[in-house]
């Protein structure tokens, strides 16, 4: 068996649509004997997690399924390695700056955090 990791996308929609879109892009590890089965985990898993809930406004919210938009075997996993990167392009980098400084607070400073623990 070999280790994938796979970018699943959501298109997250609130009432009749009328915002911003929204996109969540997912990246999950998969355990699979080759490339297609990978993909295709990938692709179970993306229509099952598809959700709908109503908000505080009664509004009812979707996360709608796209695809799988990348797929990536791993040779292994070491300390360190990297597994994911994002070129982010803002307006206004002190606030990006800021923002990340606040998220890397809140984990530091939460005691009731707790680290993603995949089985």
């Amino acid at each position: 068996m070999n280790w994938y990791l796979s970018k699943i996308i959501f298109r997250i929609i609130c009432g009749d649509g009328d915002h911003t879109p929204q996109f969540d892009e997912q990246l999950r590890l998969i355990n699979a004997d080759d490339e297609e089965e990978a993909f295709r985990k990938a692709m179970i898993i993306g229509e099952k997690e598809q959700d709908g809930f109503y908000n505080h406004e009664q509004k009812l919210v979707q996360w709608k399924f796209i695809n799988v938009a990348e797929l990536y075997k791993l040779s292994g996993l070491l300390d360190g390695a990297e597994v994911y990167s994002r070129i982010q392009e803002t307006d206004d980098p002190d606030r990006y700056i800021e923002f990340t400084n606040r998220k890397a607070a809140h984990i530091q400073g939460n005691s009731t955090h707790k680290m993603l623990e995949l089985l």
